[in-house]
């Protein structure tokens, strides 16, 4: 099961970004544990300094962008 964290403060971009990753991870079919990180100290400890923050078992894999799905998927 992979770990999937979106880093951000509740921002529109924040959430289009949770919305695109459960998408992604429904149309893969796996197995993943999502969560949202909206604490700002919780959020600095990845050392980023714009959001949202897409981080895929504890490494930060998207920066400063909503991607969509398909583009998530292939992150996964």
């Amino acid at each position: 099961m992979k770990s999937i964290k979106i880093l951000g403060t509740g921002c529109p971009k924040c959430k289009t970004l949770f919305n695109n990753v459960n998408e992604a991870v429904q149309n893969k079919g796996i197995e993943a544990q999502i969560e949202k990180v909206e604490d700002i100290q919780d959020i600095m400890k990845y050392n980023v300094l714009s959001t949202p923050v897409l981080v895929i078992d504890e490494k930060v894999v998207l920066k400063g962008t909503a991607s969509n799905a398909s583009e998530i998927e292939g992150l996964l």
